[in-house]
C-alpha cells in the first residue's frame, strides 16, 4: 500500500503550491517529491508561472538542462542573494589563476633544477668547444665538399619581383607588352 500512496504522490512543485497533480503535469519529471527544496528556491527566485512559461516555450528535450540550470541558479542565489553563480564563477576563476601560477612557479623549479643538473651528470660536454665560424668564406647552396665548415651560406639571389621591369605601354599600336618594338604583339 506503502508503493501506490507514493506513486500517487504530487511532484514537489504541485505540493508546494498546494494543488492537485495531474498526469501531464509540466513540473513532475523535473521535480520529484524526493526534492522539494529544489522546486521552493526555484519559486522564490524565479515564481512558477514563469518557469511554467519557460517549460512550456522550450523543446521537450531542452527542459531538463533549462531545470537544472534553473534550480542551479535558485540555489546560488538563496545561498548569496546579491552575487548568485557570479560569485561562484569569479571564486573558481580565482581558484584556477592561483593554481596555475603554483603550476608555472613549479615547472620554473622544475627546469631551474634541471639545468643545475647537467654539468654535474655530464662533465665531458663542458669541454667541447663550439664551432666558430670561417673567417672569409660562405658558403654556396652548391657546395657539397663544404670548403670552410659551419652552417653559414650566403642567402640565393631570389628576386621577389620577377617582373618589376615590366613596363607597358599603351599608346605603342597593338597593345604590346615589355615597351618598344611596333605592332607584332597583338594579343
Amino acid at each position: 500500500m506503502a508503493s501506490s500512496s507514493s506513486y500517487n504522490s504530487p511532484c514537489a512543485a504541485c505540493k508546494f503550491l498546494r494543488r492537485k497533480c495531474m498526469p501531464g503535469c509540466i513540473f513532475a519529471p523535473y521535480f520529484p517529491p524526493e526534492e522539494p527544496q529544489k522546486f521552493a528556491n526555484v519559486h522564490k527566485i524565479f515564481g512558477a508561472s514563469n518557469v511554467t512559461k519557460l517549460l512550456n516555450d522550450i523543446m521537450p528535450h531542452q527542459r531538463e538542462d533549462a531545470v537544472n540550470s534553473l534550480a542551479y541558479e535558485a540555489e546560488a542565489r538563496v545561498r548569496d542573494p546579491v552575487y548568485g553563480c557570479v560569485g561562484a564563477i569569479s571564486f573558481l576563476q580565482r581558484q584556477v589563476d592561483r593554481l596555475q601560477k603554483e603550476l608555472d612557479a613549479a615547472n620554473a623549479d622544475l627546469i631551474r633544477y634541471a639545468c643545475n643538473e647537467v654539468p654535474s651528470v655530464l662533465p665531458h660536454l663542458s669541454s667541447i668547444q663550439p664551432i666558430t665560424p670561417p673567417q672569409n668564406h660562405t658558403r654556396r647552396f652548391g657546395d657539397i665538399d663544404g670548403g670552410g665548415g659551419g652552417f653559414y651560406q650566403s642567402p640565393p639571389s631570389y628576386n621577389p619581383y620577377p617582373y618589376a621591369n615590366f613596363q607597358w605601354n599603351p599608346s605603342s599600336s597593338g597593345g604590346n607588352f615589355g615597351g618598344g618594338g611596333g605592332g607584332q604583339g597583338n594579343i
